[in-house]
C-alpha cells in the first residue's frame, strides 16, 4: 500500500487530501444522533461506513479528510455506498460501531486512536465483519490499521518554525495528551532542537518538551475554538510568534489569535493543507504538516470494495507521502532560499536514517 515516492520536501500530500475534501466535505445530509445515525450516499452494492470521532464531519481536520477519502472511493467506483455516524462523545463509539455491524456495512472505518479499545472489542465480537481504524495499529485479523509517522513531517515543521521565528520563541499545544497528538508535538520539538544544533541558535519551544511526556499544554478538546484562541494568545504574550496547534477544530483558535495579533504571530497547521481546509486563515499559515488521511482511506475502501480486504497495518511516512510539508502559499517569497534548501536536506536525512527521530509515539509497525 505504498504510494509513489517523491524527494521534494514541498510536495503536498494534503493537496490530494483537500482536492478530495472539496468533493466530499459536505454530505447531502448529516446524522444528528450519536447512536449510529448516518448520512447515506448512493445505493451501491458495497456498503462502506465510517464512525467519526468528536468534532464533526466539517472539523477542517481528521474527520473531514478521512471522509473525503470515502467520497473519493465512491466517485471512482459508484458501486460503493458510503455513510457516516457522528460521535458526540467517546460514549458513542461502541454504539456507533455496533450499529454499523447491525445494518450490514461491508466495512467500517473508525476515525481516531481514541476508538482503539472500542474497535478491538466490537471486531472481536463480530469476526466476520471488517474494520479499519485511523491512527491505530491492527488489533485483530479483521481490523486494518492506518497510521502515520507524523513526527517526520512535524520535524520539518519545527525546523521551518525555528528558521522563520523573529522572536526566538515558538509554541505548540495539543487537543489531548494522546500518541496521535504528541507524535506531532515531539517531531516539532525535535525539529527546533536540530535547527538550534545545526545553526548555533537557541530557539525556545513553549507548550511541550519531548523529555516530559506527561507535561505540556493541552486544550482537553478538539472542538473548543475559544480555548484554542486563549492558549495561543497566552503563548503570544509570552513571546511566541509561530504556533503549531495539534488540536483539530480547537486549533482554529490559533488562526483567530494570529489574526487578532496584528501581524505578531503566524501558524503552522496540521493534518491538512490549512490554506485549503481553513482558507479564512491562509494568510497566517506559513505551511502545514500534512497527514494523507484521504488518500489512505480511499485506497483501503477501494481495495476492500474490489473484494481484497487489506490486512495488517499501513504506516504513512515521508517516503510514501503519508506525511510532509504543504506549500508555503502566501509565505513562499518570505521563506529564505537557504532555508528551503536546508529543509530538502533534512527530509533526505530523515529518509536515509541519518537523522534519528526519537518520539516514543512513532508507529512500530
Amino acid at each position: 500500500m505504498r504510494m509513489k515516492r517523491t524527494g521534494a520536501v514541498l510536495t503536498s500530500v494534503a493537496a490530494v487530501a483537500l482536492v478530495l475534501t472539496a468533493c466530499g466535505s459536505k454530505p447531502s445530509s448529516s446524522g444528528s444522533s450519536a447512536s449510529g445515525s448516518s448520512s447515506g450516499s448512493g445505493s451501491g452494492s458495497f456498503k462502506a461506513c465510517m464512525v467519526l470521532d468528536t468534532g464533526g464531519i466539517d472539523d477542517h481536520s481528521f474527520n473531514q479528510s478521512s471522509y473525503a477519502g470515502m467520497t473519493a472511493a465512491k466517485k471512482a467506483n459508484p458501486a460503493i455506498a458510503i455513510s457516516y455516524a457522528p460521535s458526540n462523545s467517546q460514549n458513542d463509539y461502541t454504539p456507533n460501531l455496533n450499529a454499523a455491524v447491525t445494518k450490514g456495512c461491508n466495512t467500517t472505518v473508525a476515525v481516531g486512536g481514541l476508538m482503539a479499545d472500542a474497535v478491538k472489542a466490537v471486531a472481536a465480537a463480530n469476526p466476520k465483519a471488517q474494520f479499519a481504524e485511523v491512527d491505530a495499529p491492527s488489533s485483530g485479523p479483521n481490523v486494518y490499521g492506518i497510521q502515520f509517522n507524523t513526527a517526520q513531517g512535524a520535524f520539518l515543521g519545527g525546523y521551518l518554525a525555528a528558521g522563520m521565528t523573529k522572536t526566538g520563541t515558538v509554541a505548540t499545544f495539543g487537543g489531548l495528551n494522546i500518541p496521535p497528538v504528541t507524535i506531532y508535538m515531539d517531531g516539532f520539538w525535535e525539529g527546533v532542537q536540530y535547527y538550534n544544533q545545526k545553526n548555533g541558535k537557541s530557539v525556545k519551544v513553549l507548550g511541550w518538551d519531548e523529555t516530559n511526556q506527561k507535561g505540556g499544554t493541552f486544550a482537553q478538546s478538539f472542538t473548543d475554538q475559544n480555548q484554542g484562541k486563549q492558549i495561543s494568545q497566552t503563548f503570544i504574550q509570552q513571546g511566541a510568534d509561530i504556533i503549531f496547534p495539534v488540536a483539530g477544530g480547537t486549533g482554529l483558535g490559533a488562526g483567530a489569535a494570529a489574526q487578532a495579533s496584528g501581524g505578531k504571530a503566524n501558524v503552522i497547521w496540521v493534518d491538512t493543507d490549512g490554506c485549503e481546509s481553513a482558507a479564512q486563515y491562509c494568510q497566517y499559515f506559513i505551511s502545514s504538516v500534512t497527514k494523507n488521511l484521504a488518500g489512505s482511506v480511499q485506497e483501503y475502501v477501494s481495495k476492500a470494495a474490489s473484494g481484497s480486504f487489506p490486512t495488517g497495518s499501513y504506516v504513512g511516512t515521508l517516503d510514501n507521502q503519508g506525511t510532509g510539508l504543504a506549500p508555503f502559499h502566501t509565505f513562499d517569497s518570505k521563506v529564505p532560499a537557504d532555508l528551503k534548501s536546508a529543509l530538502k536536506t533534512v527530509q533526505q536525512d530523515i529518509s536515509s536514517g541519518k537523522i534519528k527521530i526519537t518520539s516514543p509515539s512513532q508507529p512500530t509497525s
